[in-house]
């Protein structure tokens, strides 16, 4: 099940971005598309920024260990279809509609993200490059166990 083995390794090398840019900083919250409120809440010495950051590292990080265990790895994880499948969809969402809801939402982050779209192009593809290989893995777990 190589799909799910690189859906792991993308999903764990992401989790470790994300906190590698509560480490970061505020410059790191901007350049990766956090948006400016967060940025700021960054540099104020909030600590919300680090909590929704750490929590999107760990969702991440479980991601990457359900990838793992649906290549076959380590031990079969509890509802492992169920959550690769719902892993599958939230990735080629995020991929797919991501653009079209910054373009055409209406909130002051969305304008923000609309201003600058190379964030949105780049983590778009990456997001569906991610769904791509989990939803491979989904097919391949289905048919094998066919």
């Amino acid at each position: 099940m190589q799909s799910l083995k690189l859906a792991g390794m993308f999903t764990l090398i992401a989790s470790f971005l994300h906190i590698a840019i509560i480490f970061g900083g505020a410059d790191w919250y901007r350049f990766f598309g956090a948006g400016e409120e967060m940025a700021v809440m960054s540099e104020q010495g909030s600590i919300y920024p680090t909590i929704i950051t750490s929590i999107i590292a760990l969702l991440l990080a479980i991601s990457s260990i359900y990838a793992i265990s649906g290549a076959g790895l380590i031990r079969k994880a509890p509802f492992l279809k169920t959550i690769l499948s719902l892993l599958t969809f939230a990735f080629l969402a995020r991929g797919l509609i991501g653009i079209p809801v910054v373009l055409f939402a209406s909130s002051d982050y969305m304008s923000e993200l609309a201003t600058d779209m190379t964030f949105m192009i780049i983590s778009s593809l990456i997001c569906v490059v991610i769904g791509s290989c989990y939803g491979l893995g989904v097919i391949q777990i289905y048919r094998a166990k066919s």
